[in-house]
């Protein structure tokens, strides 16, 4: 555990120029303030420093502003993309007159759930590792302009480029349609872009695993080790960031969006996750494909809430263009060993310590402090409750007779679906005080502005549909 008198040292012995606090907003957008070193002191680090909320989207009103930001000691490090060496923490958001959580901090929930899982019995540490794809095109443009709306995007590596004529000529080297899935280069164009987002996130002490180009033209997946929820939602957090500023760096635009692309495959954010008691794995056991009752319970309550969770797991109007059939997006809520069509995969190991659960229908786009702790407080209702999964999945679901496949429940196919949803089946997030109506109805209306604005606005499709009507 680092100490404010280890950080001031490391402040003063490296010459550091700015101190960067940082915390995420509710729709999960990483914020920041830069202050000069000499106002950072034990006090500073220890207590926090004042800031005002209100501006911050989903917050406090201005007549109730003023917040507090208390960094996290132990994810101080350097940022690998200013000028000026600059150190930055993470942050908890405080009430300032009584230094207790922010009941609308992202970061402050899902410590509360943390210790939710260990006054309840369950275990002492919880794992995730996140899978999260993302786009990378050299150009992109759009427009919302009540008489020019529209959008175009572009990469060297989309097939509609074969024809294209380059100054230096077209080589001729790229993916076809959900062809992109592990080709060397030079068809894989991205291999140098990709290694040096990894390197800087082991700089940063991201603990990165691997990099492959994914399914789509200009579609890219890079990997990190598991680890304890909060780190691992401040890692994914750093993810993002380092991948928009790598990518940025070399002249590209990267996105998270679910679903940029008609027509091939979308981004999803497959999230794996177990629970551990001293030491030892709890979702390790007897039962099918060497789970735990507990284990399959936890499936359990995740099927169960799943449309709720999709509120925050798939938390933007795009997230439900990539969740339809046919482009390897698991909409069906079932479990299977190796079956990819299930929503709930069980990875093959031969250890009992990586015996685990991947969640496949989350997408990068949403706050990762609510999607992991919305995914947890779903498992650990289907333990309390003991909910039964049924069966496991293990044909492809897409291949069964329509009237079939109509017994197996899906998610959601739409943001409005997914918070009304949240908004009738809430009561396992407060258990234990984790969430509240408050946070809940706050996060509801602000997610409801995204729909109104998308509904509200002519779409282009619109226009090729039913101009001539």
């Amino acid at each position: 555990m680092a100490t404010a008198k280890e950080i001031l040292a490391k402040i003063k012995e490296e010459e550091i120029e700015y101190v960067d606090v940082r915390f995420t907003d509710m729709r999960g957008k990483l914020q920041h303030v830069t202050f000069d070193p000499a106002l950072v002191d034990e006090e500073f680090l220890t207590d926090g420093t004042m800031f005002d909320g209100s501006s911050i989207a989903g917050w406090k009103a201005i007549n109730e502003s003023d917040m507090k930001l208390r960094p996290d000691l132990n994810s101080a490090n350097i940022d690998p993309f200013y000028q000026q060496k600059t150190l930055f923490l993470f942050c908890d958001v405080l009430n300032p007159d009584t230094n207790t959580p922010y009941n609308r901090d992202p970061r402050s929930i899902a410590k509360a759930a943390l210790n939710y899982v260990k006054s309840a019995g369950v275990g002492d540490t919880v794992f995730f590792g996140p899978e999260a794809e993302f786009f990378i095109f050299d150009d992109v443009r759009w427009s919302t302009a009540p008489h020019d709306t529209g959008y175009s995007f572009d990469s060297t590596e989309l097939p509609a480029n074969t024809n294209k004529a380059y100054p230096e000529g077209n080589m001729g080297h790229r993916p076809g349609p959900k062809g992109g899935y592990f080709p060397v280069n030079p068809v894989d164009s991205a291999q140098d872009l990709r290694g040096e987002m990894l390197s800087v996130m082991g700089e940063l002490g991201m603990e990165p695993e691997k990099h492959h180009h994914e399914v789509a033209p200009a579609q890219h997946e890079l990997g990190l080790k598991f680890s304890d929820l909060i780190t691992m939602a401040d890692r994914l957090q750093l993810y993002k960031y380092v991948v928009h500023n790598v990518a940025a760096a070399y002249g590209k635009t990267a996105t998270f969006m679910a679903k940029p692309m008609f027509a091939d495959n979308g981004s999803g954010m497959h999230v794996h996750q177990s629970i551990w008691n001293e030491g030892k794995p709890l979702f390790a056991g007897d039962k099918y494909a060497g789970l735990s009752q507990q284990c399959l319970w936890y499936i359990g309550g995740i099927i169960k809430h799943a449309k709720a969770i999709n509120a925050f797991s798939n938390s933007t109007t795009n997230s439900y263009k990539r969740l339809v059939p046919g482009y390897e997006a698991p909409v069906k809520l079932a479990y299977s060993a190796r079956n990819r069509s299930a929503s709930i995969r069980i990875p093959h190991t031969d250890s009992p310590k990586g015996k685990r659960i991947e969640v496949r229908f989350p997408d990068p786009m949403g706050n990762p402090y609510l999607t992991f702790t919305a995914l947890l407080m779903a498992g650990l209702d289907g333990i309390a409750n003991k909910i039964d999964p049924g069966g496991p999945a293990d044909k492809n679901l897409y291949d069964l007779p329509p009237r079939e496949q109509k017994k197996i429940p899906e998610v959601c196919g739409s943001l409005r679906e997914a918070l009304d949803a949240l908004d009738k089946d809430r009561g396992f997030l407060k258990a234990g005080g984790v969430f509240d109506d408050e946070f809940i109805d706050a996060y509801i209306e602000l997610k409801m502005e995204e729909v109104a604005r998308l509904q509200l606005h002519p779409h282009p499709v619109e226009f090729d549909m039913y101009y001539k009507c």
